[in-house]
């Protein structure tokens, strides 16, 4: 196999890319929502989330991941409302991947967010790895994540981040 990854772009030598009147390049800020989402033997789950982290411990059969745990719940117990006071006193609007499961589990952050502005985009029901799951259930994952978070407080969701293509509009 040949690798043709590129590791160093254009390095010191970025192009002009001359945008029309001097336009400046807008910057898009993403952050993800996933905390309570995640695979958990508490949901039934046959193992706690194992992959989709950056923990390095592989999940146990039945068994709870407090660590694991604890990660998903920082950011919506502590890290998120943290961001949100940064992106106030600097007057950012950002996208938030919402998963709609955490938003369930948290609207107080996420009625926040909505309030102040931010986009809302369904990141799908649960924060799962869905190379392996069948397409009918992936879109019926889509179809409650979008019904899920328009629900109160009525934040429409403008797409949907998902395997089956960059970006799915229902």
């Amino acid at each position: 196999m040949i690798d043709d990854r590129d590791y160093v772009g254009y390095a010191a030598n970025p192009p002009d890319p001359q945008w029309p009147g001097g336009a400046r390049i807008a910057v898009n800020i993403n952050l993800n929502f996933e905390g309570g989402g995640e695979r958990s033997v508490m949901d039934g789950d046959g193992v706690s989330e194992g992959v989709l982290n950056d923990i390095g411990f592989p999940s146990l059969p039945t068994v709870r991941s407090p660590m694991v745990e604890s990660v998903f719940e920082y950011g919506s117990r502590v890290g998120g409302w943290r961001l949100l006071r940064l992106f106030r006193k600097f007057g950012i609007k950002i996208c938030l991947l919402v998963v709609a499961k955490a938003a369930e589990r948290n609207p107080e952050i996420t009625r926040a967010f909505v309030e102040d502005g931010h986009e809302i985009v369904s990141h799908g029901y649960r924060w799962l790895d869905f190379q392996t799951i069948p397409e009918e259930i992936e879109r019926e994952h889509v179809r409650l994540g979008i019904e899920t978070i328009e629900r109160p407080p009525k934040a429409r969701s403008s797409s949907r981040r998902s395997r089956l293509s960059s970006w799915v509009s229902l």
